[in-house]
């Protein structure tokens, strides 16, 4: 028969491990029989042995033990197979060593200490005790997790303490097989913790190797690349950060900043807790410094960026987009003029640059709407993204439908093979001008206003849906809230459209301008040394320009074609029959509206209140013209009629005090009539 072994202990939990280890290195020579005190235990034990798993359960137990039974109480120690979690712990970490008594929190505390594990700051702690321990949010265990404080954010449970090998051999040494076994148990208990250094080792060495991935990855960055650690001392100095402080990577390590950098500036960045960069120079180099916190610890990451390479970059990526045509040509310093009107309305749309909301861009033709609508993508946030532009008089509604959305392989006859992105697509991130949007038909205007709702897209013959990231840019020539009362144009779509909005002034609204122009088109023709007849300015000013700057920009053209000599004289100049006259109403509404009669009315109307020195406004003229019952107009027609006559050049339209003024040719008109 086998010898004989009883062993007791607290908890099942307890009686479980024992249990197993003891079977593990005895079993096969010793028969093995266990009770847990809390569960049960029979009324009488005698056996050839009993072990009591701590001296509390020797003395809890003991009434059950027959007399004269041999017993003895173990020594314990920490199981092996979960002291890798403790070495994970930071140094220093404080921590709560959790069990049922002080005594055995205790000890379990002097067997870590012992065993090397001296890098924590240990409190026991054990059920009844008052926590006044709050700020230790670490608990460790053998196995008693249901006695760690809620205050524990982390627990870690080292399992259940084991039987020691100086117990081992004096349970072999009683049953008389110290001789025969010792080495054979001594060499399977050291085994157990052999192939726990292995797998430790094996820790070691993947960690090693992650680490020296991470360094290969650090070094391959284009940036240089500086850490500091909770005192400030450098953990981390790349290559490039070595070229850019001129200090080695051998000499930063493990040193305080203060002893790297004497620059109080990059000292204080450094040190200190920010938000935003830093530029600076450092050995020679112009650098672009980013403070990055590192959350899971205290340490502080640090990027170098070279200024003068990212320039290169960027102009790089802006050559790229300007071979391409993606990209805005103009900014709001190509925009050329100091009158007030141009001052304002340039001020308005740098300010609407700044936010990714649609622009609706309003103004007579050649008035340099195009140019706002680069010069509002220049000074956006989108500028290194593409621009791309689209004229929706320019080209037929089948054409236009397969340019902004793009179409699949096989879509319809004559599509290119694979498919083809549409400018939608294409401007993904960046900016589309939508030019001459008041010529664009009702079935578009219903796509596109999808697509301007939901910013996402459907390829002609497509069957998915494209999200699509892009700031929409609108302009027109035409009257959209006249459109919209004519069933041409989506009302809906036009509150889209117009969420924020800049007028360009026509070129008779900002004639002071006039001279820097046209001293901008003579060097454009590369003929700046030309001169200007006495007298040719004034006349140039005196012309109301119903094309505005393309038709002034023309007219310079033709003068620097006829003219003979260095100078450009009076009599070069064209006759009337060349310059653009005021549009003339071709089209009749049913109630008559807008003829002559109402015009003149309005517009003596307008006359009386200037002379009268009264704000001409859309009120004053509508509670004028209820005196006449012949010609009852609500402001809304008011408003239409002032507007026609503006464009005629009868009238200037402006906010304020000023009001509606009634012009020259105005003033002619009713003196003619």
């Amino acid at each position: 028969m086998k010898n004989q072994l009883t062993l007791l202990t607290g908890t099942k939990e307890t009686q479980a491990t024992l249990h197993e280890q003891l079977e593990d290195i005895l079993g096969e020579f010793i028969h093995i029989e266990s009770y847990a005190v809390d569960e049960y235990v029979p009324e009488q034990i005698s056996d050839d042995l009993i072990i009591f798993s701590s001296y509390l359960i020797e003395k809890e137990a003991a009434p059950f033990i027959a007399p004269g039974s041999p017993r003895k109480t173990a020594i314990r120690t920490i199981n092996y197979q979960h002291i890798e979690r403790l070495l994970e712990l930071e140094e220093g970490t404080s921590v709560l060593c959790v069990n049922d008594t002080f005594e055995m929190a205790q000890e379990t505390i002097d067997t870590l200490e012992k065993m090397g594990l001296d890098h924590l700051s240990f409190t026991a702690y054990y059920p009844g005790q008052k926590n006044t321990m709050h700020d230790i949010l670490t608990a460790i265990t053998p196995g008693e997790v249901t006695l760690v404080p809620p205050s524990a954010e982390k627990i870690i449970d080292i399992g259940v303490r084991l039987i020691d090998i100086t117990t081992l051999i004096e349970i072999l040494d009683h049953f008389h097989l110290k001789e025969e076994l010792g080495g054979m148990i001594s060499n399977r208990y050291t085994g157990k913790i052999i192939e726990l250094s292995k797998k430790l080792s094996e820790m070691n060495k993947q960690t090693e190797l992650l680490n020296q991935h991470l360094q290969q990855v650090v070094d391959g960055v284009n940036d240089g690349v500086m850490a500091i650690d909770s005192e400030q001392k450098v953990t981390v100095f790349n290559p490039f950060i070595e070229e850019y402080s001129g200090l080695s990577h051998t000499h930063a390590m493990g040193k305080p900043v203060h002893q790297l950098f004497k620059d109080p500036k990059l000292l204080d960045f450094m040190t200190t807790p920010q938000e935003e960069g830093l530029y600076f120079s450092l050995n020679g180099y112009n650098l672009m410094i980013y403070r990055v916190q590192w959350e899971e610890s205290d340490n502080v990451i640090f990027i170098f960026k070279n200024s003068d390479e990212t320039i290169t970059m960027e102009k790089a990526a802006r050559k790229h987009l300007l071979k391409t045509g993606y990209i805005a040509k103009y900014t709001f310093k190509d925009i050329i003029g100091n009158s007030p009107a141009i001052q304002k309305a340039k001020s308005i749309g740098y300010k609407l640059a700044k936010t990714p909301l649609p622009v609706l861009i309003h103004g007579e033709s050649g008035t340099g709407k195009e140019l706002f609508a680069h010069a509002i993508h220049h000074e956006s946030d989108h500028l290194y993204e593409p621009f791309l532009a689209v004229n929706f008089s320019a080209l037929p509604e089948d054409l236009l439908e397969s340019e902004l959305f793009g179409y699949e392989e096989g879509a319809f006859t004559g599509a290119k093979k694979g498919g083809k992105k549409g400018l939608f697509e294409q401007a993904d991130g960046g900016t589309i001008f939508l030019d001459e949007i008041g010529d664009i038909s009702l079935k578009l205007q219903a796509r596109l206003l999808r697509v301007i709702q939901e910013m996402e897209i459907r390829k002609i013959g497509g069957s998915k849906t494209i999200p699509i990231n892009v700031r929409i840019i609108a302009a027109t020539n035409k009257d959209l809230l006249e459109l919209i009362e004519q069933g041409e144009f989506r009302e809906d779509l036009y509150h889209r459209l117009k969420v924020l909005y800049v007028s360009v002034p026509p070129l008779r609204e900002r004639k002071t301008d006039i001279p820097s122009l046209v001293e901008q088109f003579l060097l454009e023709n590369h003929t700046p040394n030309k001169s200007l007849g006495e007298g040719l300015i004034g006349e140039l000013m005196s012309y109301d320009w119903f094309g505005n700057i393309r038709e002034l920009k023309n007219t310079i053209s033709y003068l620097l074609t006829v003219s003979e000599g260095d100078t450009i004289a009076i009599h070069d100049l064209p006759g009337e029959d060349f310059f653009q006259r005021p549009k003339k109403e071709t089209k009749q509404t049913t109630t008559s509206l807008v003829d002559d009669q109402i015009n003149k009315k309005v517009l003596k109307i307008v006359l009386l209140l200037n002379e009268s020195m009264v704000n001409a406004s859309r009120k004053k003229i509508y509670e004028k013209l209820s005196l006449d019952e012949s010609t009852p107009l609500s402001e809304q027609q008011i408003r239409r009629v002032l507007t026609e006559l503006k464009e005629r050049g009868f009238v200037t339209i402006k906010r304020g005090r000023a009001g509606t003024q009634i012009t020259e040719a105005g003033a002619n008109y009713i003196r003619q009539s």
